[in-house]
């Protein structure tokens, strides 16, 4: 029998707020990285070349693709804890590259390198997943996914102050002072932990595969989340083409303000955690493709003529598509407590997908047939996203 002091040694460290909150910070900041250049692109475009427009935000979004395949299993292989800190202090020379790159080849290598390396977002989750009770897990990956959900809303509206005063480079440079602290932040205030495999790297990858087809909660939840995504892509794709043209004729400063009313939506994931824990995520999960669908129909009917309609949208959807997403999350966490890490991929790895076609298939919809079409195809993506938890029924106990 284990002494006590083996018992305790093997005991998983406790998620303390001050761990919530290093993890939240972490989260948002690094995945803040991917979405920094977006309201630059123009500058780029003028200083580096005109396909900098492309390529630049590409590279990066394909960059953050890879790494959530290829280096986010690797938390169930080696502590997380040294995996964040090493990603967070190589994405800081990654984005002092892209500060310093001289032209379009070398910005967009840095730019595949900084989506590579800030999938240490995706390294932040599970580990809050990891350290939480049973009881409680949902309500705390909810608090941590705030923090990431924030990263993603407000990234573009910092980098768009930011660069407007000091310059593109000045964006990338500060980031990278900022992946530095947190690099620091993680150091001083994360648990070490024990790995929680030991699979060789090639056995680890064939392993997120076995997990897909095994488990037939993860690819539910996933179906659901990618086309949630979709829904969302598409929206949020063409909103700033629509809002700056008329009858609006808004800035792109103006039209990254919505971003501001989606961080509210951001603030409801613990809300929708706490719920999963109690009651159970399913219902959270139909709750939020129903928001997430209501949503469309308020663009599609109030949106067209009024900002007002097109707030109140944009809340609904970022309400529902973050509840959603923490009562999935809940969900698959809940089935392999030593594979989270490649449970994260597969599950993001489809949300990463589904919001691809989604961005194909809005940016098509609204230039073949404006805002109409934009919102019957947003809002198909929604009601496919509703069928997939209302088929399946009620979980057998």
């Amino acid at each position: 029998m284990p002494s006590l002091s083996a018992a305790a040694a093997a005991a998983p460290a406790p998620l303390t707020a001050a761990t919530r909150l290093s993890l939240s910070l972490i989260a948002g900041g690094a995945v803040a990285n991917i979405y920094y250049n977006q309201p630059l692109l123009a500058v780029l475009a003028q200083e580096v070349g005109a396909s900098a427009s492309s390529l630049v935000p590409t590279a990066t979004l394909a960059g953050y693709g890879l790494g959530i395949l290829g280096l986010v299993p690797m938390g169930d292989r080696y502590p997380r804890r040294s995996l964040i800190v090493g990603q967070l202090l190589a994405l800081a020379a990654a984005l002092l590259a892209a500060a310093a790159a001289p032209g379009l080849g070398a910005l967009v290598a840095a730019s595949f390198l900084i989506g590579v390396l800030s999938t240490a977002a995706q390294q932040a989750v599970p580990f809050a997943a990891e350290l939480a009770p049973d009881a409680v897990r949902g309500r705390m990956v909810g608090q941590v996914m705030t923090g990431l959900l924030l990263g993603i809303l407000l990234a573009r509206t910092l980098s768009g102050f930011v660069g407007g005063w000091f310059g593109w480079r000045a964006m990338f440079g500060a980031a990278a002072g900022l992946s530095v602290a947190l690099a620091l932040l993680a150091g001083l205030t994360l648990p070490r932990t024990p790995a929680a495999t030991r699979m060789s790297y090639g056995r680890l990858m064939a392993s997120v595969l076995d997990l897909a087809r095994s488990e037939p909660d993860l690819r539910r939840a996933a179906l659901t989340q990618a086309l949630l995504f979709a829904a969302f892509n598409a929206f949020w794709t063409s909103l700033a083409l629509f809002v700056e043209g008329p009858p609006f004729g808004l800035t792109p400063a103006g039209a990254g303000l919505f971003g501001l009313i989606g961080a509210a939506g951001a603030l409801c994931a613990p809300l929708a955690g706490r719920f999963a824990d109690t009651r159970s995520p399913r219902p959270v999960v139909i709750a939020g493709a129903a928001l997430t669908l209501l949503a469309f129909g308020v663009f599609g009917l109030f949106g067209g003529g009024s900002l007002a309609g097109i707030a109140a949208g944009v809340l609904l959807i970022d309400i529902g598509i973050n509840a959603a997403l923490i009562a999935n999350q809940t969900r698959v966490y809940a089935l392999a407590a030593g594979a989270r890490g490649r449970i994260n991929t597969v599950f993001f790895t489809a949300i990463f997908v589904g919001g691809a076609l989604g961005a194909s298939a809005g940016t098509r919809a609204f230039a073949a047939g404006g805002w109409p079409l934009l919102c019957l195809v947003g809002g198909a993506f929604a009601g496919a996203a509703l069928l997939v938890p209302l088929i399946e029924g009620r979980p057998r106990s």
